[in-house]
């Protein structure tokens, strides 16, 4: 689904990525880690297209992608409402939402436990509420390749762990291929999924098994 061969990103004389090569089959749940400006969120725009590669190729045949960025729009005269910011999320829109559509927006504020703001004005929202909002906004047009760039910054840590459950599920019934960035892989790991470590280039690349393995060895900025 996504390929990257000899992928370099540089700003100036500064090298962010350098050489990077790896491949994500669909249904992947791949966990990108790595310290502060090893480059993970420049691999991530460059993978939904808001950045160009200095060189290399990039080839990604999703049909449809969901994608949170690491920072939300969440100025203070933001007028919207979050039914309205949800819906802008269909890939079809229309000037009055069917039925169906407003159910199904009914059932993702449910599924992230904020029903009750679907009226209510983004500006009014605290950070973890408005990122819920944009969490739904992503995944209500059901892509098959969901992107989330530190998805849980904002979030309570009570509800971490049923968020990264509702990943899992997407996975594992709609073979949604995820790419996830994070500083923290405390809740977010199953046995199943793979860890990619970025620092500059990629360092490591395989099981969470592995991964252990690696880390013991003190290989993270070799």
């Amino acid at each position: 689904m996504i390929t990257y061969e000899n992928v370099n990103v540089s700003f100036g004389k500064f090298n962010v990525l350098s050489q990077v090569n790896f491949e994500i089959q669909p249904g992947d749940f791949l966990h990108i880690v790595g310290p502060n400006g090893s480059g993970k969120t420049t691999l991530v725009k460059l993978l939904v297209g808001l950045l160009k590669p200095t060189s290399g190729n990039i080839t990604v045949t999703s049909h449809r992608m969901g994608y949170l960025p690491q920072k939300l729009n969440t100025k203070q005269n933001f007028p919207m409402t979050v039914r309205e910011v949800i819906y802008s999320g269909f890939e079809k829109q229309k000037l009055i939402p069917s039925k169906e559509d407003c159910k199904k927006i009914n059932d993702w504020l449910e599924k992230m436990e904020i029903p009750h703001l679907s009226k209510k004005s983004m500006q009014y929202l605290s950070g973890g509420q408005q990122q819920r909002v944009f969490l739904i906004r992503a995944l209500i047009s059901e892509p098959d390749l969901l992107i989330l760039d530190e998805p849980t910054s904002a979030l309570d840590p009570s509800f971490r762990e049923k968020f990264y459950q509702l990943l899992y599920d997407l996975q594992q019934r709609k073979k949604t291929t995820i790419v996830h960035v994070t500083h923290d892989l405390t809740d977010a790991v199953k046995k199943d999924c793979r860890i990619m470590y970025v620092d500059q280039t990629i360092r490591f690349n395989g099981t969470y098994e592995s991964f252990h393995e690696f880390e013991h060895r003190g290989h993270h900025h070799a």
